[in-house]
């Protein structure tokens, strides 16, 4: 009996989970904009045609938006919420592959979120300033890079020179974003000590700034 009550109670987490609700707030509104908090997350900006985590808004004005929830119509005033079951099957919504991925600024005024290299997951940061994405040795070595089979070359860091590694990334993927062949450099050491989203990954990018937010959309 005990044993037939615990399958019981992990099936109903595992269906709760499965079919949790999807919740969005409505925060701000603006003509063909939205400022949405999402299933308590922090505030985002949508625009019309937008999706986020099975939320895309259609239309809004100052008065009211109007959104689909799950493959649900729902039209939301300003502090109105709405709260729509996900289905089994998710929608098919401009929210599948490639579709564009917000970032907002931290105290600092950086863009920092995870991404995953060879599917393990790494924090990043946007990095204008990086030639290429650059990552230190032991996350490297964490996504399965052979590095050494790169070519060696020598890098001016702020901690000075370091010797790194000029290797190519199978697959990198932000949010929804895949990007395929990325070239990096490895460097020895744990330095930097975050992943840098720096060119060769941003030249394939459209990077669109909105005071605290960054909407990185995928061009080829």
């Amino acid at each position: 009996m005990k044993i037939k009550a615990l399958v019981l109670l992990v099936a109903s987490v595992f269906a709760s989970i499965a079919f949790a609700d999807t919740r969005v707030n409505v925060v701000g509104l603006f003509n063909n904009k939205a400022l949405v908090i999402i299933n308590g997350g922090s505030p985002q900006s949508l625009s019309a045609g937008q999706t986020s985590n099975g939320v895309k808004l259609i239309s809004a004005d100052s008065t009211s938006g109007t959104f689909i929830v799950e493959g649900k119509r729902q039209v939301l005033k300003m502090g109105q919420a709405a709260s729509v079951a996900a289905s089994a099957v998710p929608a098919n919504s401009d929210g599948g592959p490639n579709s564009p991925v917000t970032l907002y600024a931290d105290a600092n005024g950086h863009f920092l979120g995870n991404l995953s290299i060879n599917g393990v997951s790494l924090k990043y940061l946007v990095d204008t300033g990086a030639t290429t994405v650059a990552l230190n040795s032991g996350d490297a070595k964490y996504a399965k890079i052979d590095y050494e089979k790169g070519q060696r070359v020598n890098m001016s860091t702020a901690n000075g020179v370091v010797s790194a590694y000029l290797v190519t990334l199978n697959t990198l993927k932000i949010g929804t974003i895949v990007l395929n062949n990325v070239q990096a450099t490895v460097n020895e050491g744990g330095s930097p000590a975050v992943v840098l989203l720096g060119m060769t990954a941003q030249n394939r990018l459209d990077l669109k700034r909105e005071n605290s937010i960054l909407t990185l959309t995928k061009k080829y």
